[in-house]
Protein backbone atom coordinates (compact mmCIF):
# COMPACT_ATOMS: atom_id res chain seq x y z
CA UNK A 1 0.00 0.00 0.00
CA UNK A 2 1.21 3.81 -0.35
CA UNK A 3 1.74 5.79 3.26
CA UNK A 4 -1.80 7.64 3.05
CA UNK A 5 -3.16 3.86 2.73
CA UNK A 6 -1.05 2.50 5.52
CA UNK A 7 -2.18 5.19 7.99
CA UNK A 8 -5.47 5.24 7.00
CA UNK A 9 -5.40 1.23 7.52
CA UNK A 10 -3.83 1.85 10.77
CA UNK A 11 -6.22 4.45 11.94
CA UNK A 12 -9.62 2.42 10.99
CA UNK A 13 -11.36 5.13 10.80
CA UNK A 14 -15.34 4.21 11.46
CA UNK A 15 -18.10 6.62 10.64
CA UNK A 16 -20.16 6.50 12.91
CA UNK A 17 -22.25 9.79 12.81
CA UNK A 18 -22.97 10.99 8.94
CA UNK A 19 -25.52 13.94 8.63
CA UNK A 20 -26.66 16.77 7.28
CA UNK A 21 -26.07 20.03 9.22
CA UNK A 22 -28.53 23.27 7.95
CA UNK A 23 -27.65 26.23 9.63
CA UNK A 24 -29.44 30.17 9.26
CA UNK A 25 -29.29 33.42 11.09
CA UNK A 26 -26.84 34.54 13.73
CA UNK A 27 -25.12 30.96 14.98
CA UNK A 28 -22.15 30.12 16.30
CA UNK A 29 -21.35 26.26 17.83
CA UNK A 30 -17.94 25.43 19.86
CA UNK A 31 -17.64 21.41 18.06
CA UNK A 32 -16.12 19.94 21.71
CA UNK A 33 -16.91 16.63 20.77
CA UNK A 34 -13.30 15.81 18.46
CA UNK A 35 -10.92 14.05 21.06
CA UNK A 36 -10.00 10.45 19.36
CA UNK A 37 -12.07 11.45 16.26
CA UNK A 38 -11.90 12.79 12.68
CA UNK A 39 -14.28 15.31 11.66
CA UNK A 40 -14.47 15.55 7.80
CA UNK A 41 -17.19 17.68 5.89
CA UNK A 42 -18.42 19.70 3.06
CA UNK A 43 -19.82 23.31 2.51
CA UNK A 44 -22.93 22.47 -0.11
CA UNK A 45 -24.90 26.26 0.52
CA UNK A 46 -23.67 29.55 1.75
CA UNK A 47 -20.83 29.93 3.59
CA UNK A 48 -19.57 30.06 7.12
CA UNK A 49 -16.31 30.91 9.80
CA UNK A 50 -14.16 28.38 11.42
CA UNK A 51 -12.11 29.65 14.16
CA UNK A 52 -9.08 27.56 15.69
CA UNK A 53 -8.71 29.60 18.68
CA UNK A 54 -7.72 33.40 19.53
CA UNK A 55 -4.54 33.24 17.97
CA UNK A 56 -5.05 31.82 14.87
CA UNK A 57 -6.70 34.14 12.39
CA UNK A 58 -10.67 32.76 11.72
CA UNK A 59 -10.74 30.73 8.51
CA UNK A 60 -13.95 31.25 5.58
CA UNK A 61 -15.67 28.29 4.15
CA UNK A 62 -17.40 29.15 1.02
CA UNK A 63 -19.73 26.55 -1.20
CA UNK A 64 -17.73 23.94 -2.03
CA UNK A 65 -15.48 24.09 -0.20
CA UNK A 66 -14.33 20.55 2.16
CA UNK A 67 -12.59 20.42 5.59
CA UNK A 68 -10.63 17.68 7.46
CA UNK A 69 -10.23 18.72 11.63
CA UNK A 70 -7.83 15.33 12.63
CA UNK A 71 -6.49 16.73 15.98
CA UNK A 72 -8.74 16.61 18.16
CA UNK A 73 -8.69 19.75 19.61
CA UNK A 74 -11.83 22.21 19.35
CA UNK A 75 -12.73 24.32 16.73
CA UNK A 76 -15.60 27.32 16.47
CA UNK A 77 -17.97 27.04 13.62
CA UNK A 78 -20.47 30.00 13.16
CA UNK A 79 -22.00 32.44 10.84
CA UNK A 80 -19.77 35.05 12.24
CA UNK A 81 -16.42 34.53 14.03
CA UNK A 82 -17.74 37.07 17.05
CA UNK A 83 -20.79 35.53 17.74
CA UNK A 84 -20.82 33.80 20.99
CA UNK A 85 -20.85 30.28 20.61
CA UNK A 86 -22.58 27.57 22.09
CA UNK A 87 -21.09 24.09 22.90
CA UNK A 88 -22.22 21.14 20.28
CA UNK A 89 -22.44 18.50 22.36
CA UNK A 90 -25.13 20.09 24.48
CA UNK A 91 -27.65 21.42 21.73
CA UNK A 92 -26.93 18.82 19.21
CA UNK A 93 -28.34 15.25 19.37
CA UNK A 94 -25.03 13.16 19.22
CA UNK A 95 -27.12 10.44 17.88
CA UNK A 96 -28.60 11.72 14.61
CA UNK A 97 -26.96 9.24 12.09
CA UNK A 98 -28.56 9.81 8.26
CA UNK A 99 -30.86 12.45 9.05
CA UNK A 100 -30.48 16.47 8.44
CA UNK A 101 -29.57 18.47 11.33
CA UNK A 102 -31.80 21.82 11.44
CA UNK A 103 -29.81 24.41 13.50
CA UNK A 104 -31.64 28.40 14.36
CA UNK A 105 -34.34 28.02 11.70
CA UNK A 106 -31.62 26.77 8.65
CA UNK A 107 -31.86 27.69 5.45
CA UNK A 108 -28.52 29.74 5.15
CA UNK A 109 -25.89 27.31 5.15
CA UNK A 110 -25.85 23.54 5.01
CA UNK A 111 -22.97 21.75 5.52
CA UNK A 112 -23.08 17.19 4.69
CA UNK A 113 -20.57 14.81 6.40
CA UNK A 114 -19.39 12.98 8.73
CA UNK A 115 -17.20 12.31 11.93
CA UNK A 116 -15.14 8.95 12.48
CA UNK A 117 -14.07 7.46 15.33
CA UNK A 118 -10.47 6.77 15.26
CA UNK A 119 -8.35 3.90 17.11
CA UNK A 120 -7.37 5.95 20.31
CA UNK A 121 -3.82 4.85 20.46
CA UNK A 122 -2.78 5.14 17.07
CA UNK A 123 -4.84 8.14 16.60
CA UNK A 124 -2.16 10.01 19.16
CA UNK A 125 0.53 8.71 17.19
CA UNK A 126 -0.19 9.27 14.06
CA UNK A 127 -2.12 12.33 14.38
CA UNK A 128 -0.31 14.51 16.14
CA UNK A 129 1.35 16.08 13.71
CA UNK A 130 -1.22 17.01 11.43
CA UNK A 131 -2.33 20.48 11.25
CA UNK A 132 -5.84 21.24 13.43
CA UNK A 133 -7.87 22.40 9.52
CA UNK A 134 -7.13 20.16 6.79
CA UNK A 135 -9.18 22.82 3.98
CA UNK A 136 -9.71 21.81 0.30
CA UNK A 137 -11.24 24.77 -1.48
CA UNK A 138 -13.71 24.70 -4.28
CA UNK A 139 -11.30 25.60 -7.26
CA UNK A 140 -9.10 22.70 -8.79
CA UNK A 141 -9.94 18.79 -9.94
CA UNK A 142 -13.11 17.97 -7.44
CA UNK A 143 -15.37 15.67 -9.46
CA UNK A 144 -14.90 12.66 -7.41
CA UNK A 145 -15.41 14.49 -4.20
CA UNK A 146 -18.24 16.52 -5.57
CA UNK A 147 -19.67 13.37 -6.68
CA UNK A 148 -19.97 11.65 -3.05
CA UNK A 149 -20.96 14.86 -1.47
CA UNK A 150 -23.82 14.63 -4.26
CA UNK A 151 -24.73 10.99 -3.83
CA UNK A 152 -24.91 11.89 0.25
CA UNK A 153 -27.09 14.66 -0.31
CA UNK A 154 -29.31 12.17 -2.67
CA UNK A 155 -29.25 9.62 0.00
CA UNK A 156 -30.32 12.10 2.84
CA UNK A 157 -33.13 13.32 0.68
CA UNK A 158 -34.55 10.27 -0.18
CA UNK A 159 -33.75 8.24 3.01
CA UNK A 160 -34.56 4.98 1.27
CA UNK A 161 -33.93 1.42 2.95
CA UNK A 162 -30.00 1.38 3.35
CA UNK A 163 -29.27 5.57 2.99
CA UNK A 164 -27.90 5.28 6.62
CA UNK A 165 -24.86 2.67 5.75
CA UNK A 166 -24.41 4.51 1.99
CA UNK A 167 -24.12 7.43 3.46
CA UNK A 168 -21.20 5.69 5.50
CA UNK A 169 -19.56 4.56 2.46
CA UNK A 170 -19.42 7.66 0.49
CA UNK A 171 -18.28 9.78 3.97
CA UNK A 172 -15.32 7.19 3.66
CA UNK A 173 -14.61 8.13 -0.04
CA UNK A 174 -15.15 11.58 0.46
CA UNK A 175 -12.56 11.84 3.71
CA UNK A 176 -10.12 10.53 1.32
CA UNK A 177 -10.90 12.29 -2.16
CA UNK A 178 -10.31 15.44 0.72
CA UNK A 179 -6.75 14.40 1.69
CA UNK A 180 -5.96 13.61 -1.97
CA UNK A 181 -6.78 17.22 -3.23
CA UNK A 182 -4.88 18.56 -0.06
CA UNK A 183 -1.93 17.14 -1.39
CA UNK A 184 -2.30 18.24 -4.72
CA UNK A 185 -3.16 21.84 -3.72
CA UNK A 186 -2.38 22.49 -0.39
CA UNK A 187 0.05 20.60 1.33
CA UNK A 188 3.16 22.95 0.02
CA UNK A 189 5.15 24.69 2.37
CA UNK A 190 2.92 23.14 5.29
CA UNK A 191 4.80 20.71 8.09
CA UNK A 192 3.53 17.12 8.88
CA UNK A 193 4.12 13.46 7.36
CA UNK A 194 0.77 14.29 4.99
CA UNK A 195 1.89 17.45 4.07
CA UNK A 196 5.45 15.73 3.38
CA UNK A 197 3.80 13.18 0.85
CA UNK A 198 3.12 15.97 -1.48
CA UNK A 199 7.00 16.41 -2.35
CA UNK A 200 7.83 13.58 -4.40
CA UNK A 201 11.41 12.77 -2.98
CA UNK A 202 10.11 12.93 0.98
CA UNK A 203 7.04 10.76 -0.23
CA UNK A 204 9.32 8.49 -1.97
CA UNK A 205 11.44 8.06 1.55
CA UNK A 206 7.99 7.79 3.19
CA UNK A 207 7.25 4.93 1.25
CA UNK A 208 10.43 3.24 1.25
CA UNK A 209 10.60 3.01 4.89
CA UNK A 210 6.63 2.01 5.30
CA UNK A 211 7.21 -0.89 2.50
CA UNK A 212 10.66 -2.38 4.66
CA UNK A 213 10.52 -0.70 8.46
CA UNK A 214 12.53 -4.21 9.65
CA UNK A 215 15.32 -2.95 6.91
CA UNK A 216 18.33 -1.13 8.96
CA UNK A 217 17.96 2.25 6.93
CA UNK A 218 20.29 5.10 7.40
CA UNK A 219 19.94 8.59 6.34
CA UNK A 220 22.96 7.96 3.55
CA UNK A 221 20.55 4.78 2.18
CA UNK A 222 17.07 7.37 2.37
CA UNK A 223 18.86 10.20 0.59
CA UNK A 224 20.50 7.87 -1.96
CA UNK A 225 16.68 6.02 -2.44
CA UNK A 226 15.69 9.59 -3.68
CA UNK A 227 18.88 10.88 -5.33
CA UNK A 228 19.52 13.53 -3.23
CA UNK A 229 22.80 14.50 -1.05
CA UNK A 230 22.85 13.18 2.88
CA UNK A 231 23.23 16.82 3.89
CA UNK A 232 19.96 18.19 1.40
CA UNK A 233 17.72 14.68 2.37
CA UNK A 234 18.35 15.44 6.26
CA UNK A 235 17.63 18.94 6.32
CA UNK A 236 14.74 18.51 3.76
CA UNK A 237 13.22 15.57 5.64
CA UNK A 238 12.85 17.31 8.96
CA UNK A 239 11.13 20.96 7.10
CA UNK A 240 9.00 18.83 5.83
CA UNK A 241 7.82 16.15 8.15
CA UNK A 242 8.69 17.96 11.40
CA UNK A 243 11.30 15.46 12.77
CA UNK A 244 14.47 13.40 11.21
CA UNK A 245 14.40 10.53 8.95
CA UNK A 246 15.31 7.98 11.80
CA UNK A 247 12.87 9.62 14.22
CA UNK A 248 10.33 9.03 11.84
CA UNK A 249 11.14 5.09 10.82
CA UNK A 250 10.95 4.77 14.73
CA UNK A 251 7.71 6.19 15.24
CA UNK A 252 6.45 4.28 12.36
CA UNK A 253 7.75 0.91 13.56
CA UNK A 254 6.71 1.73 16.95
CA UNK A 255 3.46 2.10 15.29
CA UNK A 256 3.15 -1.05 13.52
CA UNK A 257 4.57 -3.10 16.80
CA UNK A 258 1.81 -2.01 18.97
CA UNK A 259 -0.64 -2.62 16.19
CA UNK A 260 0.70 -6.45 16.29
CA UNK A 261 1.24 -6.79 19.96
CA UNK A 262 -2.34 -6.19 20.31
CA UNK A 263 -3.59 -8.15 17.75
CA UNK A 264 -1.52 -11.26 17.32
CA UNK A 265 -0.18 -13.60 19.83
CA UNK A 266 3.11 -12.62 19.06
CA UNK A 267 5.98 -12.19 21.59
CA UNK A 268 7.83 -9.17 22.64
CA UNK A 269 11.21 -10.81 21.08
CA UNK A 270 9.74 -12.01 18.23
CA UNK A 271 7.88 -8.38 17.12
CA UNK A 272 11.38 -6.93 18.03
CA UNK A 273 13.49 -8.81 16.05
CA UNK A 274 10.65 -8.62 13.06
CA UNK A 275 11.01 -4.92 13.18
CA UNK A 276 14.93 -5.16 12.69
CA UNK A 277 16.02 -5.37 16.82
CA UNK A 278 18.30 -7.73 17.42
CA UNK A 279 17.70 -7.35 21.03
CA UNK A 280 14.43 -6.90 23.03
CA UNK A 281 16.06 -4.55 25.29
CA UNK A 282 16.95 -2.00 22.72
CA UNK A 283 13.37 -2.76 21.33
CA UNK A 284 11.88 -2.02 24.45
CA UNK A 285 13.51 1.43 25.42
CA UNK A 286 12.57 2.59 21.82
CA UNK A 287 8.80 1.65 22.30
CA UNK A 288 9.00 3.24 25.75
CA UNK A 289 10.50 6.46 24.45
CA UNK A 290 8.04 6.86 21.24
CA UNK A 291 4.64 5.08 22.91
CA UNK A 292 5.00 6.55 26.63
CA UNK A 293 5.09 3.02 28.06
CA UNK A 294 6.02 -0.49 28.03
CA UNK A 295 5.39 -3.00 25.03
CA UNK A 296 3.72 -5.08 27.55
CA UNK A 297 1.51 -2.46 29.16
CA UNK A 298 1.15 -0.92 25.88
CA UNK A 299 -0.86 -4.49 24.98
CA UNK A 300 -2.09 -5.05 28.19
CA UNK A 301 -4.03 -1.37 28.01
CA UNK A 302 -5.46 -1.50 24.44
CA UNK A 303 -6.63 -5.10 24.94
CA UNK A 304 -8.14 -3.90 28.58
CA UNK A 305 -9.78 -0.96 27.28
CA UNK A 306 -7.43 1.78 28.14
CA UNK A 307 -6.25 3.03 25.01
CA UNK A 308 -8.89 6.05 24.03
Amino acid sequence: MDPLSDVLALLKPRSYITAGFDAGGRWALTLDDLAGRIKCYAVVKGGCWLSLGDDVAPVRLDAGDCFVLPSGREVRIGSDPHVEPRRASEVLDPTRSGAVITYNGGGDVYLVGSRFEVSGRHAAVLLRTLPPLIQVKASGDQARLRWSIELMMEEFREARPGSSLIAQQLSHMMLVQALRLYLSDRAHGETGWLAALADPQMSSAIAAMHRDPAVTWTVDELARHVGMSRSAFAQRFRDRVGEPPIAYLTRWRMTLAGETLTHSRTTIAEVAQSFGYTSEHAFNTAFRRTMGCSPRRYARDVAGGGGG
